[in-house]
């Protein structure tokens, strides 16, 4: 479309300004819901990173509900449930399962399918792809921390903080352990070669690092070597803190420094988000690798 513009020596045709492209932010919060349809519409991918946590829950705390309250002080006093003993480790999953394996599995395929170079031709921009993304990892990990918080209280009675200031803990934890998580799911999605590899590199670390993380076992029952091991990534400490909000203060006693080392999980979770992001930077292409 054209514009003619009046001047003393006649007429004369001018391009019309084109409409400017819908902002990043915009064309971002339509991509995340988007995201969230494509991802309920996938059942496998919602069982393994959305219901998993909770149905593990309920399977441990059924399983083990038979052995009473763990960790009672010796009065008898300040012992829980084992659905409230499994909760703390099964949020701290909930997110890696949200960050890691769902991202890099996700980006991973539609890299390989050839979706993200396709993305150059549409008005979407990489700043808002990742805002689609980001905010499906935010939405879906709320639900599903929501559900796990749901179903161990109203299921099994476990009973929870009643302080502010734990839930206060909770919130900057949540949002520090979602960003890191994230960030590292987009580093790992430059592994896998296909998109049909994508769940068989991803799912083996992340099942890994759950076993040894202190998620499914006691974390001062492993030995003391991979206590070492697992104390050098990040889930080992989202879940020392999770269980510094959901579990009494003397089970403090049963961590490796006996006491809730909150400075050291920010600062390690803090140093992980910084390796994801430059890891992300630096291998995360549009297109597959030839």
């Amino acid at each position: 479309m054209t514009t003619i513009a009046t001047t003393g020596g006649g007429a004369r045709r001018r391009p019309a300004t084109p409409d400017r492209a819908p902002g990043a932010l915009r064309t971002g919060l339509a991509g995340v819901g988007f995201e969230l349809r494509g991802y309920f519409r996938v059942p496998d991918g919602v069982f393994f990173t959305f219901l998993f946590p909770v149905i593990l829950l309920a399977i441990f705390a059924t399983a083990f509900d038979s052995m009473g309250e763990v960790g009672a002080l010796p009065d008898g006093t300040g012992g829980v449930r084992m659905a409230g003993y499994y909760l703390p480790g099964m949020i701290a999953a909930a997110l890696l399962l949200s960050g890691v394996q769902n991202l890099a599995t996700d980006i991973a395929r539609e890299k390989y399918e050839g979706w993200l170079r396709r993305l150059g031709g549409t008005p979407l921009s990489p700043v808002g792809f990742f805002i689609g993304k980001a905010g499906l990892v935010l939405v879906t990990s709320l639900l599903q921390v929501a559900l796990l918080i749901a179903v161990a209280r109203f299921a099994f009675g476990v009973e929870l903080p009643t302080d502010p200031a734990l839930w206060g803990r909770f919130a900057w934890l949540f949002l520090l352990g979602i960003a890191t998580m994230s960030l590292l799911g987009v580093a790992l999605s430059a592994v896998p070669r296909s998109s049909r590899s994508a769940i068989a590199v991803v799912l083996p670390p992340v099942l890994i690092l759950q076993f040894v993380s202190g998620v499914y076992l006691q974390f001062d029952m492993l030995p003391a070597w991979l206590q070492n091991v697992a104390s050098v990534f990040p889930l080992k400490w989202l879940a020392e803190g999770m269980r510094s909000v959901f579990l009494p203060e003397h089970f403090a006693a049963l961590e490796p420094a006996g006491e809730w080392d909150l400075g050291l999980i920010a600062l390690v979770l803090g140093a992980w988000l910084v390796v994801g992001l430059v890891l992300s930077l630096l291998t995360f292409r549009w297109q597959r690798r030839t």
